[in-house]
């Protein structure tokens, strides 16, 4: 058999190679250095401890042996307060705390005016000198007994003043009076000088519309125990309201 022929390849050329460039190395700035961060060191308040309260010790009372006794010494009798003058201010009782069984007062005769306090300082004294008549008191005369029937109820312009007459007149209206008595009038003195408040004035109206009303100016000479040298109207018409003569000369006018 024959042998076959050897098969013999091409020579494979190589291409030529590529020269290869290779990238410029760029180096990285340093890092930056960061200043370490200093931080004040932090302080602890002062921890103050809360003060301890001691509790309050307590004793037990040491008691004395008892003192002898001794006889009780007679009590004084209280002195009965004096009365001031209605011109000086509140030294009288007040309308209703008169005593259970006053003194009885008379005067010349059983017609005469008596001058009836509404409260202490309400100036019935001084018309009592000006007009004559009795100074009855704070309290309700009793025609029965021989005192005066004719009253004429005194107070002053202030508001104590204007509710003891209203507690007066509400008593006299209610049947707590003796019988017989016959009102006059209300008699109200200026407790200041100038012009009343409206609030007293309206009050002064409520009593207008019980009872006749006559009302007295502030008089500078009653302060000081003295006459008045020019006498207002009035009191002369008050004169002649309880049939008087004004300080016994006759009512002026």
């Amino acid at each position: 058999m024959p042998q076959p022929t050897p098969v013999q390849a091409p020579p494979v050329q190589a291409a030529p190679a590529t020269p290869v460039q290779a990238a410029p190395v760029q180096y990285a700035a340093p890092p930056a250095q960061v200043a370490p961060v200093q931080t004040a060191p932090a302080q602890a308040a002062p921890v103050q401890p809360a003060p301890v309260q001691a509790a309050p010790v307590q004793s037990a009372p040491v008691q004395a042996p008892p003192a002898p006794r001794k006889a009780a010494a007679p009590r004084p009798k209280a002195a009965a307060p004096a009365r001031r003058s209605a011109r000086g201010g509140g030294g009288e009782a007040a309308w209703g705390q008169a005593a259970k069984r006053p003194r009885p007062v008379r005067g010349g005769s059983r017609d005469e005016v008596g001058w009836v306090k509404a409260h202490g300082g309400s100036g019935a004294t001084s018309l009592v000198e000006a007009f004559g008549g009795v100074d009855v008191g704070a309290r309700w005369p009793d025609p029965a007994r021989g005192e005066p029937r004719r009253i004429v109820l005194v107070g002053r312009t202030s508001a104590r003043g204007l509710q003891s007459v209203s507690q007066a007149l509400g008593a006299l209206k209610d049947g707590n009076a003796p019988q017989g008595l016959d009102l006059l009038a209300v008699v109200l003195v200026a407790d200041a000088p100038g012009r009343l408040p409206l609030t007293l004035l309206r009050r002064i109206r409520v009593l207008r519309s019980v009872t006749r009303v006559h009302r007295v100016p502030w008089i500078p000479a009653w302060r000081t125990g003295g006459r008045p040298r020019s006498v207002p109207r009035q009191l002369a018409t008050l004169a002649k309201l309880v049939g008087g003569d004004l300080y016994g000369e006759g009512a002026a006018s």
